[in-house]
């Protein structure tokens, strides 16, 4: 999808969200608002502005299907054809960023338009989530999830409901306050269990140890533990 087709679809997602989902519709404005003055040849040029705006309209699409569908039971088959992350994803945390007030909003909106966002862990948790995939686990990974809720992949393995994690390369002594922040904001938006995993990239083997812990907990963390853990 290119600029001049994201702007033009953000005006019919907002026509149709008007009638069907307010939250969206205000989000989806101010989504429109954030990229209005930017011209198409330079927004083209801002990878992670338009990785962001494709997949923020995506998630629209699929949120409109399901609030736009007739009956409950229909709503119902949309959730059974997704895996946990998803279904708790669009079930759950998507529809609680729309209606809620996100305070970092504004904040990461100007850093992806000023370019000061990289994702430099992004091939690695790439790597974490296709093993975890082929152990037959299953994750999600978004933008939102990154920004606002302190959240870099979300994993279920033989547990239904998902586990969020946020992954860092600091060492435990630098990286206290990164967790203590980590776990207010996971309260803030309602997410009942997490695990801020702290890794040495200089291990040979530590995907591996990323990938055992983060299933392992994704089965046996109780509800309501915001776990930390230093590989």
């Amino acid at each position: 999808m290119q600029p001049t087709d994201i702007k033009k679809k953000l005006d019919s997602l907002i026509k149709e969200a008007s009638i069907i989902d307010h939250n969206l519709a205000v989000k989806l404005n101010q989504i429109k608002l954030w990229i209005k003055n930017v011209k198409s040849g330079k927004l083209v040029s801002k990878l992670f502005v338009v990785l962001f705006l494709r997949q923020f309209i995506a998630d629209a699409e699929i949120i409109l299907d399901i609030k736009g569908s007739v009956s409950e039971e229909e709503q119902q088959a949309f959730y059974q054809e997704m895996t946990p992350p998803e279904k708790y994803w669009y079930g759950e945390l998507f529809p609680k960023w729309l209606g809620d007030s996100d305070p970092k909003f504004y904040f990461w909106r100007t850093k992806l338009m000023a370019g000061q966002f990289s994702q430099e862990d992004g091939e690695i948790i790439k790597s974490i989530s296709g093993l975890i995939k082929r152990y037959s686990g299953k994750t999600l990974q978004r933008y939102i999830l990154d920004l606002s809720m302190a959240t870099d992949i979300i994993v279920s393995s033989n547990q239904e409901k998902p586990l969020c994690i946020q992954l860092t390369s600091q060492s435990e002594e630098f990286s206290q306050t990164k967790s203590n922040d980590w776990e207010n904001i996971l309260i803030l938006w309602g997410v009942e269990r997490g695990l801020f995993l702290s890794y040495n990239p200089g291990k040979p083997d530590f995907i591996n140890q990323i990938v055992n812990t983060a299933l392992d907990n994704s089965n046996y963390l109780d509800m309501g533990i915001y776990k930390k853990l230093s590989l």
